[in-house]
């Protein structure tokens, strides 16, 4: 066994990977001390990470005495479990956190893939696109209301789920030339109310890296000139 392995905690990530960015808001928030390593990926997997997590061979993992825990809501609500001291990260009510649960996975379904899509398309199919993951961020906005956090008073959860986005949002705004703000104005100031969150600012990709590595991809299939 490594000397990272050896650690209490050990995270596995990649710096651009949203759900990686989510698991570190929630360390940050429960004021845990862990051991990361990079992976290189897409290309470039560890022994580590394929001793793992050998079904999905993806990050982030998080690696608790010696036992590995895979897929970024499931780490949260365990790390929530495990450490119940501190900020709380899930609603205590059953029925909240049912709906905590239920909006997270719209977010990974739907802003996941429709950001993916806007990147791997262009002219009036990217439009359509666009047009398709601005009406799902509407249903959010919705959801989110004139609550300052999707939660209520309290950032959590469903805050962690999305806001984990927010450098690729910025990145795919410039690929597709479309402004967030200006359809989505609610979340818009909900999404710079969770940066002032130190969690949240630290655990963010840098956006213009975000963007240099999807032009890079677009450049790579074809899809930018």
């Amino acid at each position: 066994m490594s000397s990272v392995e050896e650690a209490e905690v050990v995270v596995l990530g990649w710096w651009p990977s949203m759900f990686y960015a989510r698991v570190r808001i929630a360390l940050a928030e429960k004021g845990i001390n862990y051991e990361y390593v990079e992976e290189d990926l897409p290309d470039n997997k560890s022994p580590l990470l394929l001793k793992h997590n050998p079904i999905y061979k993806k990050v982030p993992v998080l690696i608790h005495k010696g036992k590995p825990i895979c897929e970024s809501k499931i780490i949260i609500q365990y790390i929530d479990e495990t450490w119940k001291e501190g900020y709380p990260l899930l609603p205590s009510d059953p029925y909240l956190k049912s709906q905590a649960a239920f909006w997270a996975d719209y977010i990974d379904k739907h802003i996941y893939e429709g950001g993916k899509m806007i990147v791997s398309s262009k002219g009036e199919e990217m439009q359509k696109r666009v047009e398709e993951f601005l009406g799902y961020l509407k249903v959010l906005e919705r959801e989110l209301g004139e609550k300052p956090y999707f939660n209520g008073e309290s950032f959590g959860f469903l805050d962690m789920a999305l806001i984990c986005y927010y450098s690729s949002f910025v990145a795919s705004e410039t690929v597709g030339n479309f402004s967030i703000e200006k359809h989505c104005p609610k979340l818009a100031v909900w999404a710079t109310q969770c940066l002032k969150r130190e969690s949240v600012s630290k655990a963010l990709a840098d956006p213009k890296k975000v963007y240099d590595s999807l032009i890079a991809y677009r450049e790579k299939t074809g899809l930018e000139e």
